[in-house]
């Protein structure tokens, strides 16, 4: 092992690695703090081509290779559990080039999320993904999660945005894929298999991303609302009425504000009278009538017709970034407040209200005490369903993780929706998909883990289950 890390290490260039625990301790372990893991050479190429001079000494040799953007996943994919060589691609940090008559933006994987938008803003264009994580989260990171975020709504997944892709594979071989097209019906669209892989096919080194107009108008509202019925009932009144111009339809309850107010500082509540709950919404649009005047008018007809009870649009800028302050810090408030058992799932838009009454009900039945927090994307379908332990009770509501877990995602199936819906499967629903996925699918994803990386050195035990069912 000495002699191939020997090889590894001048694989990846002058500064490309570290064998230092201390430096290499905060890329071990997830934001959430659930995982840890193991690793005694952290590599740091800054190149593709030192990328793929590792990836054909891992492939040679056997070695395991575990590759990593910015560490904010949520689901451990990014994590060497078992002493895998762990791959950083922080160093590929250049953004390539930006082509404005054709609205594109090329970028390497190392490229934070921000910096993106910034170089998409400084040709007064709009890179429309967006997530709290956004200042570390990296594109790379973003494409091997098929990154959803607050705009999906508008503008689609990672997916929707991604035009071309340069990937290295399992045994070093660059896929030269690094096209700015928006139309190429040559075959397979291979890039697709990358995106949302979590490495496990392939590691994405750079990609070439669609950029959109920058919007003339950007309308902020916030709006309290009676139920989830309500707020199933104000989406499609605002989308018939704007025209389809809703970038973001974000549900909040009460509880879960409540719990932002107690921990994050500088909150307040935003209305006169509390709700059980509240939707954020944004519109943007072109230059032309006034946004403002459409959505104010389009509230007040939801008022007339009891979708909504109160609402307040922003008046400027730093009023919208403190409604959006609210729903980014939502995650730092639960961290704060204990353990909180968590569940990205989705089901169909109109099946919201009931699937929140049902699964609410069930759970809080089996697990007297256990608190709901429910917020999330309702635009697309995606909540983020989480329950607080019940007062004091942290280490006895966790022993019930797996339990909870099952308890919601089994009554997920029974809507036709997804345990995860953006982000990922890694490390901690690998085992949970032989119960949600049919053998039919499962079987499709092997045979592309076994054509794509025979020797199963990519991020291995990762997003494929083995083929033991629950």
């Amino acid at each position: 092992m000495h002699e191939i890390f020997d090889r590894l290490k001048q694989a990846a260039g002058p500064g490309g690695f570290s064998e230092d625990a201390n430096e290499i301790a905060p890329y071990l372990e997830e934001w959430r703090s659930r995982m840890r893991g193991q690793t005694r050479l952290l590599l740091k190429p800054a190149t593709t081509e030192q990328v793929s001079a590792v990836l054909a000494i891992c492939h040679e040799t056997g070695t395991p290779i575990v590759p990593q953007g910015g560490n904010t996943g949520l689901v451990g994919a990014q994590i060497p559990l078992h002493g895998e060589v762990l791959l950083s691609l922080k160093r590929m940090n250049r953004i390539r080039a930006v082509d404005a008559p054709g609205m594109t933006l090329t970028a390497e994987a190392g490229v934070t999320l921000k910096q993106a938008q910034d170089a998409a803003a400084g040709e007064q264009l709009l890179f429309p993904l967006s997530l709290g994580s956004e200042g570390s989260c990296t594109i790379g990171g973003n494409i091997a999660t098929n990154a959803g975020g607050n705009h999906v709504l508008r503008y689609g997944m990672m997916r929707a945005l991604v035009l071309g892709l340069e990937v290295v594979l399992a045994d070093g071989r660059v896929l030269p894929m690094l096209k700015s097209l928006h139309k190429d019906n040559t075959g397979y669209d291979l890039k697709q298999l990358f995106i949302g892989a979590e490495g496990t096919l392939g590691i994405v080194t750079a990609a070439s991303l669609r950029l959109f107009p920058h919007p003339a108008q950007m309308i902020t509202a916030l709006t309290a609302v009676p139920s989830p019925e309500a707020a199933l009932a104000l989406l499609g009144h605002m989308q018939a009425r704007t025209g389809g111009l809703l970038s973001s339809f974000e549900l909040i309850s009460r509880p879960t504000l409540e719990m932002v107010l107690r921990h994050i500082p500088g909150t307040r509540d935003p209305l006169a009278t509390s709700s059980p709950w509240y939707v954020l919404m944004e519109e943007s649009g072109g230059a032309g009538a006034s946004l403002e005047i459409l959505t104010q008018s389009a509230l007040e007809e939801a008022a007339g017709a009891e979708f909504l009870t109160d609402a307040v649009v922003a008046q400027n800028q730093a009023q919208a970034r403190s409604f959006w302050h609210m729903r980014e810090t939502i995650s730092e408030a639960e961290k704060r407040e204990g353990v909180s058992i968590k569940h990205d799932i989705s089901v169909p838009v109109a099946s919201i209200p009931a699937f929140i009454a049902e699964a609410t009900a069930v759970v809080v039945e089996k697990f007297p005490g256990a608190r709901p927090i429910c917020f999330g994307h309702m635009g697309d379908g995606n909540l983020h369903f989480n329950f607080s332990a019940p007062v004091g009770q942290d280490a006895a509501f966790s022993a019930q993780w797996d339990e909870v877990q099952l308890t919601v995602h089994d009554i997920v199936k029974t809507y036709s929706g997804s345990i995860s819906a953006e982000h990922g499967i890694g490390q901690m629903k690998r085992d949970l998909l032989p119960r949600y996925k049919s053998s039919e699918e499962l079987d499709a994803m092997r045979a592309l883990k076994h054509a794509f990386d025979p020797k199963n050195i990519l991020n291995p035990g990762k997003t494929v289950p083995a083929v033991k069912k629950l």
